[in-house]
């Protein structure tokens, strides 16, 4: 895991507002960073290499395989962990329970 994937990991252990979490989730021929399968979320940090090559494209095609799967996917910035931890968890928390 990278840095910003073990911060996230050690919040989202603590069930913030008693959503469930599990960490490299396989879903298919991919595995999820976190997800909670109580709402169908899956929560990816995209650190810079996910902008570099055909990485946009590949995450495309694995987003919208998810979706097909009834699986949302929400993308967090590897920095905007770094630097926000408790927003980034209380985004993750209202896109769940939104």
């Amino acid at each position: 895991m990278t840095l910003p994937e073990v911060l996230l990991w050690r919040e989202l252990r603590k069930r913030p507002d008693g959503l469930k979490f599990r960490h490299q989730h396989r879903a298919g021929r991919y595995f999820l960073d976190f997800y909670c399968y109580e709402v169908a979320l899956a929560v990816e940090v995209d650190g810079e290499i996910h902008g570099r090559g055909d990485q946009p494209e590949r995450n495309a095609v694995r987003d919208a395989w998810l979706r097909l799967q009834n699986v949302r996917v929400l993308r967090i910035n590897a920095s905007d962990v770094l630097r926000n931890m408790e927003g980034v968890v209380r985004y993750i928390v209202a896109t769940a329970r939104g």
